[in-house]
């Protein structure tokens, strides 16, 4: 638990290229290829930095997801403030998931990363499950302003719908990364049609 205090201490430059370097070796080496020693070099500082901030690779992989999932949010948040209408923020979600999927493979893979992590140690497997609380919570917020301002009408609990939300998002990216030469736009129209179907209670 000193190296997760130690690890939310850790700001500034050297900190985001740690991060960068991280993501940057997941994508090219895999999680299991990707050591502190391959990091620290990329990163340009010393593999000791890494261990006295972060004290494991798990825990340097909960923090890469962690800035992806606040970078995403905040981009979710800008584009969402702009829907005038259920078709807008039903347009907003799917687009931003299909972006991820076909730019930033590697959030995906993360993810999967340290769900086995979590596995095997329940610090990895309560950190990530906070950080899910906390993005699921952020997003069920702006779908309650959305309700309040009369865009949508939520036919559900606002939690509810962003947790079928996500695992449904989490579950389509599972299958186009793992058959990315097969067609997903049917099953893509089905969840949009699902989705919108939570978000307007006519």
């Amino acid at each position: 638990m000193e190296a997760a205090t130690k690890e939310r201490e850790l700001s500034g430059d050297k900190a985001q290229r740690i991060v960068d370097a991280m993501r940057d070796s997941v994508a090219h080496r895999g999680a299991a290829g990707s050591t502190f020693e391959h990091v620290a070099r990329e990163a340009g500082v010393s593999r000791g930095l890494l261990h006295y901030y972060f004290g494991t690779k798990e825990r340097l992989l909960v923090e890469v997801v962690r800035r992806d999932a606040e970078i995403r949010i905040n981009r979710l948040d800008e584009r969402l403030s702009l829907a005038t209408s259920a078709d807008d923020v039903l347009d907003v979600l799917v687009t931003s998931l299909t972006d991820m999927i076909e730019n930033e493979p590697g959030f995906f893979l993360l993810l999967y990363e340290l769900f086995s992590a979590g596995r095997r140690n329940p610090d990895i497997q309560r950190e990530v499950g906070q950080l899910f609380e906390r993005t699921r919570s952020h997003v069920a917020a702006v779908l309650e302003a959305k309700q309040n301002e009369g865009v949508i009408k939520l036919r559900f609990g606002a939690e509810a719908i962003v947790s079928y939300l996500f695992a449904t998002a989490d579950g389509f990216a599972l299958q186009a990364l793992s058959d990315p030469e097969r067609d997903n736009s049917a099953g893509l129209k089905v969840g949009a049609a699902s989705a919108r179907y939570l978000l307007v209670d006519e």
